[in-house]
Order: structure tokens, then C-alpha cells, then sequence
């Protein structure tokens, strides 16, 4: 016979349709628990069966080949309507199974028993059930067992609907702050064009600079699952890559990486000087055309320490350069190695600048257990 609706199928449906499980590949995780569930009760069949509003779905199974049955058949539509544990010895002494397709059928299923998957605030969404085609009683031990796995199958349901949850925020952060940084990144591009200062205009850049640093870090923040620490290879390699695409045709780009853990803030400082670097060497270091070489380079140093250095072979730095726009990059500069704590070694000569910084990394946060 077929089972009665649940008194609460429709919240019911609506939590387990909330773990998107439903028609989703085999888990070895959800495998493991049904091959040790038939081991330990000794039988046949065990299932994590899945109770729909039109079938039953099982989310892994042993012995039993099928994906899915119509509800109308469903053993498990019975066992929802139950406490915490059902047991059926002879499915053919029970009127819910006596004309059940599933059990008269030769060999039919003679037994079964099953603990409910409940979410927590009590709804069963199936079960964790085991079957034989014999008659037979499950010993207490074994009852417990399966209550036990019944709950750690839950425990991966919850934990994977977190996980989606966690990821479902994370995306729409970063939607956020994506389009927050271009907002602020168009907004400077207008007040620039606007602006009659030179200096004025100049200032605008080197906000610019640090919004594009910020803005390549989030980005390499999210694609990595990153957290606080940045392998600023890597990151520098985002910089160098979204430079390159601005680099005039008569200049080459050169990057040499090594893999080095920082901190975030301090991966955003070294950014800002590269990009600071970079962009200077780009509108004066090579002038009429001149073809030329802008290198970044990143070193591990003795003592833990980290170097970082920036180099062009083109005309140097003019007087008049560094009297405008030098002034104020040097500030920038200045405030990028505060925060590093440490001092810019910046060498003009007539073939070229060539800037560096040696700085210690930050310790990795340490999160108690």
C-alpha cells in the first residue's frame, strides 16, 4: 500500500530540496557509509535512501541496482512516518508491504530496517536502511550502529549545504567588491580627465595605482581561496600580466618569480610599488619609439628575507622628472616600504633605474585548536 503523506510534507520537501542532493553523482563518502552499514547488520541491501514528493532516490547503495523507485513502492515512505528507527522482520506479516511489487516479488525484500535522516529541526528526509531477501532481526548493537551512521550521513548533508552556503556569500562578496573597486577605479578615470593640475592629475594616478594593486590582490584572493596569505609569485605575476597588456609595442616585459608566503597588506604595498615602478618606466623611460626592457624581479634572501626589484634600461630619470612626477611617487614609494618596513634602494644612472626593497615576510597567523 502506499504510505500516507508526511503531516509536514511540504516543509519536509522543502529542507531536503534545500541540500540539493537529489540526482546528483555517486559520493565515496556516502558510499563508504552504506558498504559499512551492510557489513556490520550482515545483509545484503543497505541504501541512503532519499524520500521525494513522487519517488524515492538513493544517494548511495549496496545490492541494490536500481537509482530510484516510485514512491507507491517505497519501503522508506513508510519509515518517515515513524520515530527515530523502524524495524520490519517479515515485510509479508506487515499490511503496509504485503502487496508492495518490491516484497511478493521473487526473491522479494523480506526485511528491513532503518534509521531516519532528520535534519535538525526534526524533519525526516529519508533514511539510512538495510534489506534482505530473508526474514531476520537485527541484534541491538547493530540497531545502534545504524542510528549512529544515520546521523553522520546528516552531518555530510549539512556540512556540504554550509559549504554551498559559504560559497553562495563569497560569490556575492566579491560581485560587490568588484563592482565597488571599478566604481571608485571609472570615478578617478572622470575627476582625471577633468582636473587642469598636473599635479593634480598626477595625485589621481598614483590613487589609481593603488586601486588596480587592491584590485588584482581580491581578484587573486578569490580564484585561490587564498585567506590573509598571498604567494606574491604568483600575485606579482597578476600585475605583471595586467601591465603587460598596456605595454607600449617598442618595450618587452620581463618577470623572474620565485614562490614566497606574505601577508595580504603586505602583497597590496609591494603591488603599488611594482605598479608605480612599471608605469613610470612605461611613459619615460623610452621616449621616440626607444626599445627597451622593464624587468620585475623576486628573490629569496638569506635570513628569511625577500627581495623585490624593479629595473629599466632606458634613458634614466631627467631632473625635470623627478621634480614632477618623481616627487610624488616617491611618496607613494615612501609609504609602500613604511609598510613593509623597509628602505627603498632606488639607482638613476644614464642607462636606466633600477629600484629594489628587501623586506622579512609576515609570519602566517597562527589560529588555535
Amino acid at each position: 500500500m502506499k504510505a500516507a503523506l508526511h503531516p509536514c510534507q511540504s516543509e519536509r520537501l522543502r529542507a531536503l530540496y534545500a541540500y540539493e542532493v537529489l540526482d546528483m553523482d555517486r559520493e565515496k563518502d556516502f558510499d563508504d557509509i552504506a558498504q559499512l552499514t551492510a557489513a556490520v547488520c550482515g545483509t545484503p541491501i543497505a541504501l541512503v535512501s532519499l524520500v521525494d514528493a513522487d519517488r524515492q532516490w538513493f544517494k548511495a547503495s549496496v545490492g541494490f541496482a536500481m537509482r530510484e523507485t516510485p514512491i507507491e513502492t517505497s519501503l522508506c515512505s513508510h519509515a518517515i512516518l515513524e520515530d527515530e528507527f523502524i524495524e520490519i522482520e517479515d515485510t509479508m506479516k506487515d499490511p503496509r508491504m504485503v502487496d508492495n511489487p518490491l516484497c511478493c516479488s521473487d526473491p522479494g525484500l523480506r526485511f528491513y530496517a532503518g534509521a531516519l535522516l532528520k535534519t535538525a529541526d526534526g524533519l525526516p528526509i529519508g533514511t539510512l536502511c538495510v534489506l534482505d531477501h530473508e526474514p531476520r532481526s537485527l541484534t541491538p548493537l547493530q540497531r545502534d550502529t545504524i542510528k549512529v551512521l544515520a546521523r553522520q550521513v546528516m552531518m555530510q548533508f549539512e556540512m556540504r549545504k554550509a559549504l554551498g552556503s559559504a560559497a553562495m556569500m563569497r560569490q556575492e562578496v566579491d560581485h560587490r567588491v568588484k563592482n565597488s573597486l571599478q566604481s571608485l577605479s571609472a570615478f578617478a578615470r572622470i575627476q582625471q580627465r577633468r582636473l587642469q593640475s598636473e599635479e593634480a592629475k598626477q595625485a589621481v594616478a598614483k590613487i589609481m595605482t593603488r586601486i588596480d594593486a587592491v584590485s588584482t590582490l581580491h581578484e587573486y584572493l578569490y580564484k585561490t581561496d587564498a585567506g590573509s596569505n598571498v604567494d606574491l609569485g604568483v600575485y606579482l605575476k597578476n600585475i605583471v600580466d595586467y601591465l603587460a597588456e598596456t605595454t607600449p609595442p617598442n618595450v618587452t616585459m620581463e618577470y623572474v618569480p620565485v614562490s614566497v608566503e606574505i601577508g595580504s597588506q603586505q602583497a597590496v604595498s609591494v603591488g603599488t610599488l611594482v605598479n608605480e615602478f612599471v608605469a613610470n618606466s612605461f611613459k619615460h623611460a623610452f621616449p621616440d619609439q626607444r626599445a627597451g626592457v622593464v624587468r620585475v624581479e623576486l628573490a629569496h634572501l638569506p635570513a628569511g628575507t625577500v627581495s623585490v626589484t624593479c629595473s629599466d634600461n632606458g634613458i634614466g630619470m631627467p631632473p625635470e622628472i623627478s621634480s614632477q612626477s618623481g616627487g610624488l611617487g616617491m611618496k607613494i614609494a615612501e609609504i609602500a616600504c613604511m609598510e613593509l618596513r623597509c628602505e627603498l634602494d632606488l639607482k638613476i644612472a644614464s642607462g636606466g633605474v633600477t629600484a629594489s626593497i628587501e623586506f622579512t615576510p609576515e609570519p602566517r597567523p597562527q589560529y588555535r585548536r
